[in-house]
């Protein structure tokens, strides 16, 4: 009775019209004033490298940028097999994470080393090696931020969620091809919020994954038309490409749809 339930609710959800809080975005659409970091700044072998603006040759007022496993709040799934099913036990994040965001001193650390399967090598992995959670928290909030995340085997195996300074969830996306592919995101309403994302795995991902050449910056620093006719809250919305916060709602719908339906099948 639950399933059928949840499989009514996903089907009234995914009819709705999309207003999801993030959009996609792609790389060329930072712009050469967006700021880069490449993970070649520092020695291979660096443990959550913290970025300075003089570390990236960034401005003065621009972000400080910190790694590590996860945010304060979250955790390792104790559960794995029924939290991420078919995904690394080492890259099963669980928990909402706490405001103001923090990273986790305690969790597993991230760390530069080569990956072969990358052509712009180094990278940065999580714990274990390309297998670990990778978490990123800016010092002062932004409106767009992307990276190069694989080497992907398997299509929505990973998403990239965006928080808010408060540990609010903004919105998600995931991978949708093999192979080395850009995540980024923007806010759908103009504005400078983003905090920190994370990347971890949502599925099944046989070779693993490293992040590389994270980009990030404000509304000026980004190719996104901005049209200035208010949102229900008064701020100015994105013409962008279509919303993706709901890609994990809607993999769990479906795989709520394929449990209903194998029910069916085992009772004929």
């Amino acid at each position: 009775m639950k399933i059928k339930i949840m499989v009514f609710l996903c089907g009234v959800f995914l009819a709705l019209p999309l207003s999801a809080a993030v959009v996609k975005v792609a790389s060329d659409d930072f712009t050469a004033s967006a700021n880069v970091i490449t993970f070649s700044e520092f020695p291979l072998g660096t443990v959550n490298p913290t970025y300075t603006p003089a570390e990236y040759a960034g401005d003065v007022g621009d972000p400080t940028i910190t790694f590590g496993g996860f945010f304060m709040g979250q955790s390792l799934s104790a559960t794995p097999g029924v939290d991420c099913p078919g995904a690394a036990a080492s890259a099963c994040i669980v928990g909402t994470p706490t405001g103001p965001l923090m990273l986790d001193p305690d969790s597993p650390d991230t760390f530069t080393v080569t990956d072969g399967s990358n052509p712009s090598s180094p990278v940065l992995s999580g714990t274990p090696t390309f297998n670990g959670g990778i978490a990123l928290l800016f010092s002062e909030d932004q409106f767009a931020v992307g990276f190069d995340g694989g080497f992907f085997n398997a299509v929505a195996s990973t998403a990239i969620t965006a928080f808010a300074r408060d540990g609010s969830m903004l919105g998600s996306i995931g991978n949708d091809v093999e192979g080395i592919e850009f995540l980024g995101l923007a806010l759908s309403n103009g504005a400078s919020e983003i905090a920190g994302v994370f990347l971890d795995l949502i599925g099944a991902e046989p070779a693993g994954f490293a992040i590389d050449n994270v980009r990030f910056g404000t509304a000026d620093e980004v190719d996104v038309i901005i049209i200035d006719d208010g949102d229900e809250n008064g701020g100015p919305q994105a013409d962008v490409p279509e919303p993706a916060t709901i890609f994990i709602f809607t993999i769990l719908c479906a795989g709520l749809a394929g449990q209903q339906r194998l029910r069916h099948q085992l009772k004929a």
